[in-house]
């Protein structure tokens, strides 16, 4: 069995990591350090969360790092600040031993000062969020002119947080002659076309399956009705005696209303969406990382980046708009060798999304069934029976207080004492659970051959693009006044309803204004969502335009002024269009 000391590594560092615990590298470290440590080629290394990429590629570069010189060596570039700072304080932590090394952490939604202060003494190491790191570099205070090691982590989603632009003008100034290493659990085509571009014959390292899931994750679903999620919700969390989760919706809204529920009903559950500042989220993830409150609900864009131990749970209460978001999500629990699970609600028509998911992941995701009052009523007994049988005893703590209660006890039955003592912990599940109904819809009829075949309009969807459907015409006041193109808008819109599968038409573009056609079924959402929101600096005003509607739009390419409709995505056919970041980096 491979060690860390059969690595290469240095004394000093091998002390740090000993300090930590750890003796046996996982799969990416034991292919990586020694790899790094005796080659400058590029890398691209396909991975998910959890499985020790931070020490693969920092281990080898705190040796190779010239600690003589004051110049930045290393960038490393994380989508979120709680990675950043996470990333930053391990790679600290196995510098330790290393005298005069210096690291410094660049993020939004901070000072400025402290930040360049630490870039000016002369780090090392920078950890950086690409939103700030494009600032600091616009204002000519960070130099990337000597840089031996760019560190890409978790590409895709900086990538889907809309940071496009920040990597390449970042990969742009950096020192050419730069060791890249790009680190990605799934491989989009953006992810690809920066290792197309900026990468030189880069040498694949795969830590599991390509674009799939961890395998210590187990996978389930749920068929439920709308009306009964919430309740199979909290079934799902009552048949488990010690659940440690996130639950993600995908609005903002849905984690308000599910976080109060729950608070409502007795649970400990704190909320994290985009809305939060800076200061409520780290308060949030400090009680969340200590496990008081046990349950998180939280939206895909805030959770992104979060770097928490030991979860057990996630629970998918709406399914993501993008696939690779089920992968992220489910990559929250799993980690560094431990088991997790992963459990989806699924509405009844939104079975079809699993097929995706499943090709996606390459494995099935077992359907799971509603947990019955029976079975929580006997799971709940069962953990009460558990900690009694395992209790310590502490007879001389306890002597004292016996007799006391022998007394009190005195003229119950044996039979009517194990009552009373269930009763005490049990009633609430007996009176909630008792005679609950069954939440499992009815299986679905067999389908023959004449009724499994697609309707015209899914033909129409399979052959041509997206179905005809009646469009709403929304006037922004945002125009070529404020340099906004089509892009910049879909994302205004992307991002405001946290959605990729808005259906827009046509897009005209004036001076002071511009015009967007909307699916009439998701105006009403467009307009509540992107009203009020921020465009640099500007407040948003929307309002319907009477007499440019339309009905019967077809989808077309989006992205171009005054070309034909389509979803709120890509940049040819149906594809996902990535949100364009505005502003912080933080979510």
């Amino acid at each position: 069995m491979i060690t860390f000391n059969d690595l290469g590594l240095i004394p000093d560092l091998l002390d740090a990591i000993s300090a930590r615990g750890f003796e046996i590298p996982t799969p990416i470290q034991a292919e990586m350090i020694p790899f790094l440590l005796n080659e400058d080629r590029d890398v691209t290394g396909l991975a998910q969360t959890g499985t020790g990429k931070t020490a693969a590629f920092g281990l080898p570069i705190l040796q190779k790092l010239d600690l003589e010189t004051r110049s930045t060596q290393a960038l490393i570039l994380a989508p979120t600040r709680e990675l950043g700072m996470q990333v930053s304080r391990e790679i600290a932590d196995y510098g330790r031993n290393l005298k005069g090394l210096r690291t410094a952490t660049v993020y939004g939604g901070a000072p400025f000062g402290p930040q360049i202060r630490d870039l000016r003494a002369g780090a090392h190491i920078v950890t950086a969020t690409p939103g700030r790191l494009k600032d600091l570099l616009d204002k000519g205070i960070a130099d990337l002119s000597k840089l031996r090691f760019l560190i890409l982590d978790e590409a895709d989603q900086m990538l889907d947080m809309g940071f496009k632009d920040e990597l390449d003008a970042i990969l742009e100034a950096a020192n050419p002659q730069r060791q890249t290493l790009l680190f990605s659990a799934t491989m989009p085509r953006e992810v690809a076309r920066i290792a197309s571009s900026y990468m030189q014959n880069p040498h694949e390292i795969v830590s599991g399956d390509r674009n799939r899931g961890s395998s210590n994750v187990s996978h389930y679903f749920y068929r439920v009705h709308a009306s009964d999620k919430y309740a199979a919700l909290r079934r799902l969390i009552d048949v488990q005696t010690s659940m440690y989760g996130i639950i993600f919706c995908r609005t903002r809204e849905a984690v308000k209303e599910i976080t109060n529920r729950l608070s409502r009903d007795g649970y400990a559950a704190d909320a994290l969406h985009g809305e939060l500042s800076q200061i409520q989220r780290d308060s949030v993830m400090r009680r969340f990382r200590e496990g008081n409150p046990a349950l998180l609900v939280a939206t895909d864009v805030a959770a992104r980046g979060l770097d928490v131990d030991d979860l057990s749970h996630v629970v998918h209460y709406d399914l993501p708009d993008e696939i690779a978001a089920y992968t992220h999500r489910s990559g929250r629990t799993g980690r560094a060798g431990k088991t997790g699970s992963s459990h989806a609600l699924v509405h009844l028509r939104e079975g079809h999304k699993i097929g995706r998911i499943e090709q996606v992941l390459g494995r099935k995701i077992a359907l799971g069934k509603i947990p019955s009052g029976k079975d929580i009523c006997d799971s709940r007994l069962l953990e009460l029976l558990g900690r009694v049988t395992s209790i310590e005893v502490n007879e001389e703590a306890i002597a004292p207080y016996l007799q006391s209660v022998r007394d009190s006890l005195e003229g119950f039955d044996r039979e009517e004492l194990l009552q009373r003592f269930i009763s005490v912990e049990f009633n609430r599940f007996l009176a909630e659970y008792g005679d609950a109904p069954d939440l499992n819809p009815a299986p679905p009829p067999t389908r023959t051959r004449r009724s499994g075949l697609r309707d015209s309009s899914e033909k129409r969807f399979q052959g041509k693009g997206l179905p005809t459907a009646p469009m709403v015409c929304l006037q922004i006041n945002l125009g070529r006044r404020e340099g906004v193109l089509p892009p910049q808008l879909i994302g205004i819109i992307n991002k405001s309803t946290q959605s990729h599968d808005i259906r827009l038409g046509r897009i005209h573009i004036d001076t002071e204004f511009s015009e967007i056609q909307v699916d009439a079924a998701m105006a009403e959402r467009v307009e509540k969502a992107v009203a009020g929101s921020n465009y640099r600096g500007k407040t948003i005003r929307v309002k319907r335009v009477e007499g440019k509607s339309s009905r019967g739009s077809r989808p077309g390419k989006p992205g171009k002024s005054g070309k034909r409709g389509s979803k709120a995505r890509g940049n040819s056919g149906p594809k996902k269009n990535r949100a364009k970041k505005q502003g912080s980096d933080t979510p």
